[in-house]
């Protein structure tokens, strides 16, 4: 982690644990103007790391009869998604999960931020609604469940089916259900706040100007949330362990796609090997891993597949202008590379 902030980061925290041993180590600034040291308590934007929460909502409703997977989002988001090609009776909330949909994505655009990045309305409002009908304005990507491709889109509309079923908001749905089942008492899920309340980390861009305003009305279900690393690794200990899902909608959770070049991506999940070492015949350990970048901050979450180990590790850089043109939108560091196999490995 220092070396982490010798590569560009102002400030880095994290959370580890090894068996029933944890640490809280934390590096450089939280704020680069008052000179305020990052510590371990600070909330962060989690951004796509929101995608397991609602998946798991989701999962849960299944296991309690009340949808299928295998349900279309017409049947529970009727005319949602119709035209120029898209049809919402041939995609299923399971593709949705696992991004097999092929639904378009506009948040890959330059001119989708430019109320923010160009003028500077940190407090600009997207409605999930307005986004999702400027995905359908375009073509899918391709048919449904015939190839593999991220699109914040999908868990828009999972936030949607969410809401059709239950009632009830989807952020509020993700309070009751697991928020304060498992404690977590510094994760929020704000809808069109751009502050971060409590103590926090400040969120820069590679020039260092701050991104910590930022409204998160665009990204909704799909990377709203804010968190702290102790937070975000109970959560990740509960769903891996069972303790939120019964064990047909865990095995769902789990079952990665298969397509080329697709990563072993479940529902909001995804498995991956951390190698141990640099030579080509070092050992690797499986994890289920999550993450998260948007405006300003960037964080991963990583749980062995047995359970034993957990790495949850957030820093303060995501330049989201930079993503946007392509380039890579932070530090690319040494010691980024290396925390997952420190943390998990023996």
């Amino acid at each position: 982690m220092e070396q982490m902030v010798a590569d560009g980061f102002p400030g880095a925290v994290a959370y580890v644990r090894r068996g029933e041993r944890q640490s809280r180590p934390a590096a450089g600034l939280a704020d680069t103007a008052r000179g305020e040291r990052a510590r371990p308590d600070h909330r962060f934007r989690i951004a796509s790391n929101t995608k397991a929460f609602v998946s798991t909502v989701l999962l849960q409703l299944e296991g309690e009869g009340r949808l299928s997977l295998g349900d279309s989002v017409e049947r529970w988001l009727p005319g949602v998604v119709q035209g120029n090609g898209n049809d919402g009776a041939a995609i299923t909330i399971r593709q949705l999960l696992n991004h097999t949909s092929g639904i378009y994505d506009p948040t890959n655009e330059p001119e989708f931020f430019a109320p923010y990045l160009k003028d500077h309305d940190w407090g600009h409002v997207y409605t999930p609604r307005e986004v999702i009908a400027r995905s359908v304005r375009h073509a899918p990507y391709f048919a449904p469940g015939t190839g593999w491709k991220y699109s914040n889109t999908n868990y828009l509309l999972a936030g949607l089916v969410i809401e059709a079923v239950t009632h009830h908001g989807a952020p509020a749905e993700i309070q009751r259900r697991i928020l304060a089942p498992l404690g977590l008492r510094h994760t929020s899920f704000p809808l069109t706040d751009p502050d971060i309340h409590g103590p926090h980390l400040h969120g820069y861009d590679l020039k260092g100007r701050e991104l910590t305003r930022f409204s998160p009305s665009y990204d909704w279900t799909a990377g709203a949330m804010i968190s702290t690393a102790d937070d975000l690794a109970r959560f990740h200990r509960a769903l891996f362990t069972g303790a939120l899902l019964r064990p047909a909608q865990q095995r769902e959770l789990q079952t990665t796609v298969r397509f080329p070049d697709a990563p072993a991506y479940g529902l909001g999940v995804q498995r991956m090997d951390v190698s141990c070492g640099t030579e080509p015949d070092a050992n690797s350990v499986t994890a289920w891993e999550t993450d998260g970048g948007g405006p300003g901050f960037f964080s991963i979450a990583l749980t062995t597949a047995d359970g034993a180990r957990q790495l949850v590790l957030a820093a303060n850089v995501y330049d989201l202008g930079a993503e946007l043109e392509g380039k890579p939108p932070f530090p690319l560091s040494k010691g980024l590379q290396k925390a997952p196999a420190a943390a998990l490995c023996d």
